[in-house]
C-alpha cells in the first residue's frame, strides 16, 4: 500500500521540485507518494472539466479510497489526516489523492471521492498544492509514528 497524488497538470515546476522532493525523499511505507501528471484537456469550461475527469477516473481502482481535494470540502487538522490515512492503511485500501484541473472536477468523480478535503477556503496554485500535499503527508507519518516533527 501506498499513496499516490492523481493530478491534472504538467510536470512540477523548477521552483516547487525542491520542496516536493524534500518531502517525497522522507516517506516510507506506507506513506511513500507516487505522482501520476495527467495533461490538461485542450477544451475550456465544462468540456475541459469533464475530459479531465473522466482521465482521473480512469486512473482510480475500486479498491482505492479517494481524497478530492477541493475547497469546498472538510477541513481537517494534521493529527486528523494522520488518522483518517493511517486507518485506511489498517484495513488495506490504497489512497488516492486527486488535485482536479483548473475548471474543477465533475460530479461523477466528486461522487467517486471517499472523502472531499479542504486544505484551506483560499485557492491556491496547483504547483503549490502538491508542495502541501508532500509536506502534510510527511506530517502525518511523524504524527502517525509518535515523532516530534509536528508540535501542537
Amino acid at each position: 500500500m501506498s499513496i499516490s497524488v492523481v493530478a491534472i497538470g504538467k510536470k512540477h515546476e523548477a521552483w516547487a521540485v525542491d520542496g516536493i522532493e524534500r518531502y517525497t525523499k522522507r516517506l516510507r511505507k506506507p506513506y511513500d507518494l507516487s505522482w501520476k501528471l495527467l495533461p490538461h484537456s485542450s477544451r475550456e469550461g465544462d468540456a475541459a472539466r469533464d475530459e479531465e475527469s473522466a482521465r482521473i477516473l480512469g486512473a482510480v481502482r475500486d479498491q482505492d479510497h479517494v481524497i478530492l481535494l477541493d475547497e469546498r470540502g472538510k477541513n481537517i487538522d494534521s493529527p486528523d489526516l494522520a488518522k483518517h490515512l493511517q486507518g485506511q492503511f489498517d484495513v488495506g485500501h490504497p489512497v488516492v489523492l486527486v488535485i482536479g484541473g483548473a475548471y474543477g472536477v465533475s460530479h461523477q468523480l466528486h461522487a467517486r471521492a471517499d472523502f472531499v478535503w479542504s486544505l484551506s477556503r483560499l485557492v491556491f496554485p496547483h504547483q503549490l498544492v502538491r508542495m502541501i500535499l508532500a509536506e502534510q503527508v510527511y506530517r502525518a507519518q511523524e504524527i502517525a509514528g509518535g515523532r516530534p516533527y509536528h508540535h501542537v
